[in-house]
Protein backbone atom coordinates (compact mmCIF):
# COMPACT_ATOMS: atom_id res chain seq x y z
CA UNK A 1 0.00 0.00 0.00
CA UNK A 2 1.27 3.68 -0.98
CA UNK A 3 2.54 6.01 1.54
CA UNK A 4 -0.06 8.99 1.05
CA UNK A 5 1.11 11.45 3.75
CA UNK A 6 4.28 12.09 4.33
CA UNK A 7 5.23 13.54 7.54
CA UNK A 8 8.29 15.36 9.31
CA UNK A 9 9.23 15.27 12.58
CA UNK A 10 9.26 18.50 14.71
CA UNK A 11 12.68 18.63 15.39
CA UNK A 12 12.69 18.35 11.57
CA UNK A 13 11.50 21.97 10.78
CA UNK A 14 13.43 23.92 8.96
CA UNK A 15 15.72 26.60 11.50
CA UNK A 16 16.31 29.25 8.75
CA UNK A 17 14.13 30.91 5.90
CA UNK A 18 15.72 31.00 2.63
CA UNK A 19 16.47 34.04 0.84
CA UNK A 20 17.07 33.96 -2.81
CA UNK A 21 18.12 37.63 -3.59
CA UNK A 22 21.75 36.55 -3.00
CA UNK A 23 21.03 33.99 -5.67
CA UNK A 24 19.21 35.94 -8.35
CA UNK A 25 21.19 36.27 -11.85
CA UNK A 26 21.02 39.56 -11.96
CA UNK A 27 20.33 42.17 -8.77
CA UNK A 28 16.91 43.18 -8.11
CA UNK A 29 16.23 46.83 -8.85
CA UNK A 30 15.58 48.55 -5.30
CA UNK A 31 12.14 49.93 -4.28
CA UNK A 32 11.87 53.94 -4.85
CA UNK A 33 10.39 56.71 -2.64
CA UNK A 34 6.98 57.68 -3.34
CA UNK A 35 7.77 61.27 -4.17
CA UNK A 36 11.22 61.69 -4.75
CA UNK A 37 11.59 58.60 -6.95
CA UNK A 38 14.82 58.00 -5.33
CA UNK A 39 15.94 54.67 -3.46
CA UNK A 40 14.02 54.27 -0.40
CA UNK A 41 16.10 54.48 3.08
CA UNK A 42 15.72 53.18 6.35
CA UNK A 43 14.22 56.05 7.79
CA UNK A 44 11.89 56.48 5.58
CA UNK A 45 9.82 52.98 6.37
CA UNK A 46 10.47 52.89 10.05
CA UNK A 47 6.94 54.78 10.63
CA UNK A 48 5.74 51.71 8.83
CA UNK A 49 7.25 49.01 9.59
CA UNK A 50 9.59 47.18 12.37
CA UNK A 51 13.98 47.62 11.70
CA UNK A 52 13.92 43.85 11.97
CA UNK A 53 11.43 43.25 8.86
CA UNK A 54 13.25 45.97 6.89
CA UNK A 55 16.27 44.38 7.47
CA UNK A 56 14.92 41.68 6.44
CA UNK A 57 13.58 43.26 3.43
CA UNK A 58 17.07 43.78 1.78
CA UNK A 59 19.45 41.31 2.96
CA UNK A 60 21.98 39.77 1.56
CA UNK A 61 21.95 36.85 3.67
CA UNK A 62 20.96 33.33 2.19
CA UNK A 63 19.73 31.70 5.56
CA UNK A 64 17.98 33.85 7.50
CA UNK A 65 17.71 32.16 11.48
CA UNK A 66 14.07 32.01 12.35
CA UNK A 67 13.75 32.87 16.61
CA UNK A 68 13.05 30.34 18.85
CA UNK A 69 10.18 31.97 20.01
CA UNK A 70 8.55 31.97 15.97
CA UNK A 71 9.11 28.41 15.72
CA UNK A 72 7.39 27.91 19.13
CA UNK A 73 4.30 29.12 17.24
CA UNK A 74 5.07 27.14 14.17
CA UNK A 75 4.86 23.82 16.11
CA UNK A 76 0.88 24.54 16.59
CA UNK A 77 0.47 23.30 13.09
CA UNK A 78 3.83 22.79 11.57
CA UNK A 79 5.77 20.88 10.33
CA UNK A 80 2.44 20.30 7.76
CA UNK A 81 2.01 17.07 5.29
CA UNK A 82 2.59 16.10 2.00
CA UNK A 83 0.52 14.14 0.93
CA UNK A 84 -0.13 11.98 -2.11
CA UNK A 85 -3.20 12.77 -4.56
CA UNK A 86 -3.49 9.09 -5.44
CA UNK A 87 -7.36 8.83 -6.16
CA UNK A 88 -6.73 11.92 -8.71
CA UNK A 89 -3.65 9.49 -10.36
CA UNK A 90 -6.26 6.83 -11.00
CA UNK A 91 -8.83 8.85 -11.84
CA UNK A 92 -7.01 10.71 -14.46
CA UNK A 93 -5.03 7.13 -15.47
CA UNK A 94 -2.45 8.89 -15.60
CA UNK A 95 1.69 7.56 -15.21
CA UNK A 96 2.44 11.17 -13.16
CA UNK A 97 2.58 11.22 -9.13
CA UNK A 98 1.12 13.95 -7.57
CA UNK A 99 2.06 15.34 -4.43
CA UNK A 100 0.39 18.23 -2.71
CA UNK A 101 2.26 20.48 0.26
CA UNK A 102 -0.93 20.88 2.56
CA UNK A 103 -0.74 24.38 3.96
CA UNK A 104 -4.84 24.10 5.02
CA UNK A 105 -3.91 22.32 8.36
CA UNK A 106 -2.95 25.66 9.96
CA UNK A 107 -5.71 27.48 12.71
CA UNK A 108 -6.79 30.04 9.63
CA UNK A 109 -6.58 27.07 7.21
CA UNK A 110 -3.96 28.81 4.87
CA UNK A 111 -0.40 29.63 4.06
CA UNK A 112 -0.74 32.88 5.61
CA UNK A 113 0.22 32.53 8.99
CA UNK A 114 4.22 31.52 8.16
CA UNK A 115 4.39 35.16 7.41
CA UNK A 116 2.09 36.30 10.19
CA UNK A 117 3.21 35.03 13.13
CA UNK A 118 7.37 36.14 12.84
CA UNK A 119 5.67 39.48 11.50
CA UNK A 120 3.91 39.71 15.15
CA UNK A 121 6.37 38.88 16.47
CA UNK A 122 8.68 41.45 15.29
CA UNK A 123 6.22 43.66 15.89
CA UNK A 124 5.95 42.56 19.55
CA UNK A 125 10.05 42.79 20.09
CA UNK A 126 9.69 46.66 19.32
CA UNK A 127 6.83 47.87 21.08
CA UNK A 128 3.85 48.49 18.37
CA UNK A 129 0.58 48.16 19.75
CA UNK A 130 -2.04 47.70 17.30
CA UNK A 131 -1.18 46.15 13.31
CA UNK A 132 -3.29 47.78 10.59
CA UNK A 133 -3.50 45.87 7.54
CA UNK A 134 -5.62 44.78 4.50
CA UNK A 135 -6.87 41.51 3.50
CA UNK A 136 -8.81 40.42 -0.01
CA UNK A 137 -10.21 36.97 0.58
CA UNK A 138 -9.99 37.03 4.42
CA UNK A 139 -7.01 34.30 4.22
CA UNK A 140 -4.72 37.17 5.49
CA UNK A 141 -6.73 38.78 7.49
CA UNK A 142 -7.65 36.15 9.55
CA UNK A 143 -4.14 34.90 9.78
CA UNK A 144 -2.95 37.99 11.02
CA UNK A 145 -5.63 38.18 13.36
CA UNK A 146 -4.68 35.08 14.86
CA UNK A 147 -1.00 35.58 15.39
CA UNK A 148 -1.81 38.84 16.95
CA UNK A 149 -3.78 37.12 19.24
CA UNK A 150 -0.29 34.65 20.24
CA UNK A 151 1.45 37.87 20.77
CA UNK A 152 -1.04 40.43 22.33
CA UNK A 153 -1.61 42.76 19.84
CA UNK A 154 -4.28 44.70 18.73
CA UNK A 155 -5.54 43.97 15.03
CA UNK A 156 -7.67 46.39 12.27
CA UNK A 157 -8.16 44.71 8.86
CA UNK A 158 -9.67 46.43 6.10
CA UNK A 159 -11.45 43.65 4.18
CA UNK A 160 -11.88 44.26 -0.03
CA UNK A 161 -16.18 45.05 0.26
CA UNK A 162 -16.89 42.48 -2.55
CA UNK A 163 -14.89 39.59 -0.21
CA UNK A 164 -16.69 41.24 3.04
CA UNK A 165 -19.73 40.63 1.61
CA UNK A 166 -19.13 37.24 0.03
CA UNK A 167 -17.13 35.40 2.50
CA UNK A 168 -18.72 36.85 5.80
CA UNK A 169 -17.40 33.99 8.04
CA UNK A 170 -13.84 35.08 7.60
CA UNK A 171 -15.11 38.26 9.42
CA UNK A 172 -16.13 36.26 12.55
CA UNK A 173 -13.00 34.29 12.02
CA UNK A 174 -11.35 37.70 12.28
CA UNK A 175 -13.49 38.84 15.10
CA UNK A 176 -12.83 35.53 17.52
CA UNK A 177 -9.25 36.11 17.33
CA UNK A 178 -10.05 39.96 18.69
CA UNK A 179 -9.53 41.78 15.55
CA UNK A 180 -11.57 44.28 13.96
CA UNK A 181 -12.73 43.66 10.35
CA UNK A 182 -13.70 46.76 8.33
CA UNK A 183 -15.51 46.84 4.86
CA UNK A 184 -13.03 48.17 2.65
CA UNK A 185 -13.68 51.15 0.93
CA UNK A 186 -14.37 52.42 4.46
CA UNK A 187 -15.80 56.13 5.97
CA UNK A 188 -12.89 55.83 8.54
CA UNK A 189 -9.78 57.10 6.10
CA UNK A 190 -9.10 59.59 3.56
CA UNK A 191 -8.94 57.16 1.25
CA UNK A 192 -12.19 55.33 1.75
CA UNK A 193 -14.04 58.44 1.90
CA UNK A 194 -12.71 59.58 -1.75
CA UNK A 195 -13.17 56.21 -3.37
CA UNK A 196 -16.84 56.21 -2.23
CA UNK A 197 -17.91 60.00 -3.08
CA UNK A 198 -16.76 58.75 -6.67
CA UNK A 199 -18.29 55.54 -6.38
CA UNK A 200 -20.69 54.64 -3.60
CA UNK A 201 -20.63 50.90 -4.56
CA UNK A 202 -17.39 49.94 -5.05
CA UNK A 203 -16.82 46.73 -4.60
CA UNK A 204 -12.87 47.62 -3.48
CA UNK A 205 -9.71 46.34 -4.40
CA UNK A 206 -6.41 45.42 -2.33
CA UNK A 207 -5.03 49.12 -3.54
CA UNK A 208 -7.84 50.30 -1.81
CA UNK A 209 -7.69 48.51 1.56
CA UNK A 210 -3.45 48.96 1.62
CA UNK A 211 -4.54 52.84 1.25
CA UNK A 212 -6.80 52.67 4.32
CA UNK A 213 -4.42 50.54 6.07
CA UNK A 214 -1.41 52.76 5.45
CA UNK A 215 -3.44 55.83 6.48
CA UNK A 216 -4.48 54.26 9.95
CA UNK A 217 -1.36 53.05 10.45
CA UNK A 218 0.45 56.52 9.94
CA UNK A 219 -2.00 58.18 12.45
CA UNK A 220 -0.34 56.81 15.51
CA UNK A 221 3.36 56.04 15.84
CA UNK A 222 2.86 52.64 18.51
CA UNK A 223 1.01 51.22 15.02
CA UNK A 224 2.41 49.28 12.21
CA UNK A 225 1.30 48.16 9.07
CA UNK A 226 1.73 44.57 7.79
CA UNK A 227 1.76 43.26 4.41
CA UNK A 228 0.32 39.51 3.61
CA UNK A 229 1.93 38.99 0.44
CA UNK A 230 4.72 41.23 -2.28
CA UNK A 231 7.87 41.86 -0.31
CA UNK A 232 10.48 40.32 -0.04
CA UNK A 233 10.46 39.46 3.83
CA UNK A 234 7.10 38.11 3.45
CA UNK A 235 8.30 35.87 0.50
CA UNK A 236 11.35 34.94 3.00
CA UNK A 237 9.12 33.41 5.76
CA UNK A 238 7.04 32.00 3.32
CA UNK A 239 10.20 29.57 2.11
CA UNK A 240 9.14 27.09 4.85
CA UNK A 241 7.13 25.42 2.77
CA UNK A 242 9.59 24.60 -0.13
CA UNK A 243 12.01 24.09 2.81
CA UNK A 244 10.00 21.15 4.64
CA UNK A 245 8.76 19.68 0.88
CA UNK A 246 12.22 19.10 -0.28
CA UNK A 247 13.12 16.95 2.62
CA UNK A 248 9.95 15.32 2.45
CA UNK A 249 10.35 14.59 -1.26
CA UNK A 250 13.98 12.94 -0.30
CA UNK A 251 12.72 10.68 2.70
CA UNK A 252 10.71 8.96 -0.15
CA UNK A 253 13.18 9.68 -3.07
CA UNK A 254 11.25 11.35 -5.15
CA UNK A 255 12.64 14.41 -7.33
CA UNK A 256 10.12 16.93 -8.58
CA UNK A 257 9.61 17.55 -12.86
CA UNK A 258 7.12 20.15 -12.03
CA UNK A 259 6.53 22.72 -9.03
CA UNK A 260 3.05 24.58 -9.31
CA UNK A 261 1.59 27.34 -7.01
CA UNK A 262 -1.31 29.60 -7.93
CA UNK A 263 -0.19 33.45 -7.69
CA UNK A 264 -1.74 36.59 -6.86
CA UNK A 265 0.80 38.53 -4.75
CA UNK A 266 3.26 35.84 -4.97
CA UNK A 267 3.85 34.85 -1.52
CA UNK A 268 2.02 30.99 -1.27
CA UNK A 269 3.62 30.45 -4.76
CA UNK A 270 7.31 31.95 -4.20
CA UNK A 271 7.22 29.83 -0.78
CA UNK A 272 6.83 26.74 -2.19
CA UNK A 273 9.11 27.45 -5.75
CA UNK A 274 12.56 29.61 -4.16
CA UNK A 275 14.01 26.86 -3.02
CA UNK A 276 13.70 24.55 -6.08
CA UNK A 277 14.37 27.48 -8.02
CA UNK A 278 17.78 27.72 -6.48
CA UNK A 279 17.75 24.07 -7.82
CA UNK A 280 17.09 25.54 -11.02
CA UNK A 281 19.72 28.17 -11.10
CA UNK A 282 21.82 25.30 -10.12
CA UNK A 283 20.92 23.31 -13.13
CA UNK A 284 18.25 21.04 -11.99
CA UNK A 285 15.66 20.52 -15.22
CA UNK A 286 12.49 21.64 -13.32
CA UNK A 287 9.17 22.87 -14.52
CA UNK A 288 8.04 26.17 -12.29
CA UNK A 289 4.88 26.94 -13.37
CA UNK A 290 2.76 30.05 -11.08
CA UNK A 291 -1.01 30.36 -11.95
CA UNK A 292 -3.14 33.26 -12.31
CA UNK A 293 -6.56 33.97 -13.29
CA UNK A 294 -7.60 35.58 -16.59
CA UNK A 295 -9.66 38.17 -14.76
CA UNK A 296 -6.21 39.69 -12.90
CA UNK A 297 -3.70 38.69 -15.44
CA UNK A 298 -0.94 40.77 -13.88
CA UNK A 299 2.17 38.74 -14.71
CA UNK A 300 1.25 37.15 -18.18
CA UNK A 301 -0.20 40.27 -19.96
CA UNK A 302 1.04 43.19 -17.18
CA UNK A 303 3.96 45.03 -18.04
CA UNK A 304 7.60 45.05 -15.57
CA UNK A 305 7.48 48.37 -14.44
CA UNK A 306 7.73 50.62 -11.03
CA UNK A 307 4.43 50.96 -9.62
CA UNK A 308 2.13 51.74 -6.47
CA UNK A 309 1.15 49.06 -4.28
CA UNK A 310 -1.93 50.69 -3.30
CA UNK A 311 -4.27 53.16 -4.96
CA UNK A 312 -3.13 55.97 -2.51
CA UNK A 313 0.43 55.96 -3.85
CA UNK A 314 1.62 55.65 -0.11
CA UNK A 315 3.79 52.95 -0.78
CA UNK A 316 7.02 52.83 -2.14
CA UNK A 317 7.53 52.26 -5.86
CA UNK A 318 8.45 48.51 -6.73
CA UNK A 319 9.79 46.63 -9.54
CA UNK A 320 7.22 44.09 -10.51
CA UNK A 321 4.55 43.21 -13.06
CA UNK A 322 1.46 45.15 -12.85
CA UNK A 323 -1.83 46.32 -14.43
CA UNK A 324 -1.51 49.68 -12.53
CA UNK A 325 -2.53 50.43 -8.96
CA UNK A 326 -5.73 52.32 -10.02
CA UNK A 327 -6.92 48.69 -11.86
CA UNK A 328 -9.82 47.33 -10.30
CA UNK A 329 -9.82 43.74 -10.80
CA UNK A 330 -13.98 41.77 -11.91
CA UNK A 331 -15.43 40.33 -8.47
CA UNK A 332 -14.03 36.93 -8.92
CA UNK A 333 -14.48 34.55 -6.48
CA UNK A 334 -10.57 34.09 -5.62
CA UNK A 335 -10.40 37.24 -3.83
CA UNK A 336 -6.59 36.35 -2.45
CA UNK A 337 -5.45 36.36 -6.69
CA UNK A 338 -7.27 40.19 -6.96
CA UNK A 339 -4.05 42.31 -6.52
CA UNK A 340 -2.79 44.81 -9.66
CA UNK A 341 1.20 43.60 -8.75
CA UNK A 342 3.10 40.97 -8.21
CA UNK A 343 6.19 40.40 -5.64
CA UNK A 344 9.31 41.95 -6.97
CA UNK A 345 10.95 38.12 -6.63
CA UNK A 346 8.23 36.57 -8.37
CA UNK A 347 8.16 39.13 -11.32
CA UNK A 348 11.99 39.11 -11.70
CA UNK A 349 11.98 35.28 -12.36
CA UNK A 350 9.62 35.71 -14.42
CA UNK A 351 12.12 38.18 -16.30
CA UNK A 352 14.77 35.19 -15.91
CA UNK A 353 12.43 32.61 -17.49
CA UNK A 354 13.02 30.49 -14.28
CA UNK A 355 9.78 30.39 -14.07
CA UNK A 356 6.47 30.09 -15.81
CA UNK A 357 3.35 32.20 -15.64
CA UNK A 358 -0.02 30.60 -16.66
CA UNK A 359 -3.41 32.56 -16.35
CA UNK A 360 -6.95 30.27 -16.25
CA UNK A 361 -10.78 30.67 -16.51
CA UNK A 362 -12.54 31.02 -13.09
CA UNK A 363 -15.23 28.32 -14.69
CA UNK A 364 -12.13 25.78 -15.29
CA UNK A 365 -10.52 26.32 -11.88
CA UNK A 366 -13.98 25.63 -9.92
CA UNK A 367 -14.54 22.97 -12.16
CA UNK A 368 -11.13 21.30 -11.10
CA UNK A 369 -11.86 22.04 -7.84
CA UNK A 370 -14.80 20.17 -7.76
CA UNK A 371 -13.30 17.80 -9.58
CA UNK A 372 -10.37 17.63 -6.82
CA UNK A 373 -13.45 17.66 -3.98
CA UNK A 374 -14.82 14.22 -5.47
CA UNK A 375 -11.39 12.67 -5.68
CA UNK A 376 -9.53 13.27 -2.97
CA UNK A 377 -12.11 14.48 -0.90
CA UNK A 378 -11.32 17.74 0.46
CA UNK A 379 -12.88 21.22 -0.51
CA UNK A 380 -9.85 23.73 -1.77
CA UNK A 381 -10.22 27.12 -1.35
CA UNK A 382 -11.34 29.23 -4.98
CA UNK A 383 -7.23 30.52 -5.17
CA UNK A 384 -5.94 27.14 -4.72
CA UNK A 385 -8.00 25.46 -7.43
CA UNK A 386 -5.75 26.95 -9.72
CA UNK A 387 -3.19 25.36 -8.72
CA UNK A 388 -4.90 22.27 -8.76
CA UNK A 389 -6.57 22.99 -12.59
CA UNK A 390 -2.69 22.96 -13.72
CA UNK A 391 -1.55 19.82 -11.66
CA UNK A 392 -4.55 18.03 -13.72
CA UNK A 393 -3.50 19.94 -16.97
CA UNK A 394 0.44 18.20 -16.57
CA UNK A 395 -0.83 14.77 -15.07
CA UNK A 396 -2.97 14.32 -18.54
CA UNK A 397 0.22 15.57 -20.26
CA UNK A 398 2.42 13.31 -18.97
CA UNK A 399 -0.09 10.80 -19.98
CA UNK A 400 0.14 12.06 -23.54
CA UNK A 401 3.68 11.64 -23.73
CA UNK A 402 3.96 8.28 -21.52
CA UNK A 403 6.20 9.91 -18.76
CA UNK A 404 6.43 9.00 -15.24
CA UNK A 405 6.81 12.61 -13.95
CA UNK A 406 6.82 14.01 -10.41
CA UNK A 407 4.26 17.30 -9.89
CA UNK A 408 4.07 18.84 -6.37
CA UNK A 409 1.83 21.54 -5.89
CA UNK A 410 0.91 24.26 -3.09
CA UNK A 411 -2.18 23.23 -1.81
CA UNK A 412 -2.24 26.83 -0.07
CA UNK A 413 -5.90 26.41 1.82
CA UNK A 414 -9.30 24.96 2.28
CA UNK A 415 -12.63 25.92 0.83
CA UNK A 416 -14.43 25.44 3.97
CA UNK A 417 -15.38 29.25 4.57
CA UNK A 418 -15.86 29.61 0.61
CA UNK A 419 -19.41 27.36 -0.14
CA UNK A 420 -20.98 30.83 -1.13
CA UNK A 421 -18.37 30.58 -3.98
CA UNK A 422 -19.29 26.71 -4.57
CA UNK A 423 -22.88 27.86 -4.15
CA UNK A 424 -22.80 30.16 -6.98
CA UNK A 425 -20.85 28.09 -9.47
CA UNK A 426 -22.71 25.03 -9.23
CA UNK A 427 -25.92 27.21 -9.60
CA UNK A 428 -24.48 28.46 -12.35
CA UNK A 429 -23.96 31.99 -11.54
CA UNK A 430 -20.26 32.36 -12.53
CA UNK A 431 -19.02 33.70 -15.26
CA UNK A 432 -15.27 33.80 -16.90
CA UNK A 433 -14.15 37.37 -17.22
CA UNK A 434 -11.28 38.18 -19.33
CA UNK A 435 -9.68 41.78 -19.65
CA UNK A 436 -9.39 43.88 -23.34
CA UNK A 437 -6.09 45.29 -24.41
CA UNK A 438 -8.15 48.52 -24.11
CA UNK A 439 -8.52 47.89 -20.07
CA UNK A 440 -5.32 47.17 -19.56
CA UNK A 441 -3.26 50.17 -21.72
CA UNK A 442 -6.17 52.30 -19.89
CA UNK A 443 -4.97 50.98 -16.20
CA UNK A 444 -1.51 51.53 -17.28
CA UNK A 445 -1.56 54.75 -19.17
CA UNK A 446 -1.27 56.41 -15.40
CA UNK A 447 2.26 55.05 -15.04
CA UNK A 448 4.25 56.51 -18.54
CA UNK A 449 5.98 58.98 -16.45
CA UNK A 450 7.24 56.54 -13.64
CA UNK A 451 10.87 55.41 -14.09
CA UNK A 452 11.89 52.06 -15.16
CA UNK A 453 13.43 49.24 -13.51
Amino acid sequence: MDNLNIYLDAKELPRYWYNVLPDLPSPLSPPLHPVTKKPISLDDVKPIFPVSLIEQEVSNTKEISIPEEVLEKYLLWRPTPLRRARNLEKFLDTPAHIYFKDESVSPPGSHKPNTAIPQAYYNKLEKTKKICTETGAGQWGSALAFACSQFGLECEVFMVRVSYNQKPYRKVMMQTWGARCVPSPSELTKVGREILAKDPDSPGSLGIAIGEAIERALEDESTKYALGSVLNHVVLHQTVIGLETKKQLELIGEKPDVIIGCVGGGSNFAGMALPFVRDKINGEEIDIYAVEPTSCPTITRGEYLYDFGDIAKSTPLLPMHTLGHSFIPPPVHAGGLRYHGMAPIVSKLVKENLITPISVFQLDTFEAGITWAKQQGFIPAPETTHAIYYAIKEAIKAKEEGKEKTIVFSYSGHGLVDMAAYEAYLSGQLQDYSLSEEDIKKALEELKDLPRP
